[in-house]
């Protein structure tokens, strides 16, 4: 599940688990954790106002090791690929959501980010991460599960090196920090988890400082993407903030 915090202007997103604080919870990506973090979004997007920032992080050593496969695979072969298909349709709804959220947003991962635990870091505008531990790593091709369309376009739209989406993609290439910010995925990655998190609270607070408007932010920024918004069907939508 998913806590929502507000601190001045910069809201706090953090994935916690489904029960008590646990160092090795994966944050996986099913139905119920997808409800609440699109439930959170929707209350960062009424509250937003110029100046507000989003950074979406998690507790542990996971930032979200992508979807549920556990969940799906215990209904059995016949149904394992239907609820995996469930979960592929939820998600789509979250990378939509922060594509058009009207304010500057930011991924701070402590530890892996994979599969579609990946995309959700990749969603938002920068993303900082822990160096010496966490790993990015698209796991599809070693699992032998095609792509759906939307983390394709957003592929597409988010790493604009060929040869790093050929290696994420068709290598299974597991990248850590100092690699993922050569290869342009990535803004910085620190020492810790705490140090990845504090990047970005600064970084938060300078973007703040610019009181940008939000609607005209979050036009320009799907305008960036125009494959990966008609995918999400955000081609023609131009969400509204307050001033």
């Amino acid at each position: 599940m998913c806590t929502l915090e507000k601190r001045g202007n910069i809201f706090f997103l953090t994935l916690t688990g489904a029960g008590d604080y646990d160092d090795d919870n994966e944050h996986r990506l099913g139905l119920p954790v997808i409800s609440s973090l699109l439930s959170s979004l929707a209350d960062v997007a009424s509250q937003s106002t110029r100046g507000s920032v989003l950074i979406t992080t998690a507790r542990g050593k996971f930032f979200s090791n992508g979807f549920d496969l556990a969940w799906a695979q215990s209904a059995g072969p016949s149904s394992a690929l239907h609820r995996l298909h469930q979960m592929v349709i939820a998600f789509k709804p979250v990378v939509a959501a922060l594509l058009s959220l009207p304010m500057p947003t930011i991924a701070a991962l402590p530890g892996h980010a994979a599969a579609a635990g990946l995309l959700l870091a990749l969603s938002h505008d920068y993303v900082t991460m822990r160096g010496d531990r966490g790993v990015l790593y698209m796991s599809e091709v070693d699992l032998g599960l095609p792509l759906p369309d939307y983390f394709v376009a957003a592929f597409r739209a988010k790493i604009g090196s060929n040869s790093a989406r050929r290696n994420i993609l068709l290598r299974g290439m597991k990248v850590r920090g100092e690699e993922a910010v050569r290869m342009g995925i990535v803004e910085s990655a620190h020492e810790s988890a705490e140090a990845a998190v504090e990047a970005a609270v600064q970084m938060a607070e300078k973007l703040g400082e610019r009181k940008w408007k939000g609607d005209v932010y979050a036009e320009i920024r799907m305008s960036l993407y125009p494959e990966l918004c008609a995918v999400l069907g955000l081609a023609k939508v131009v969400p509204t903030a307050k001033l």
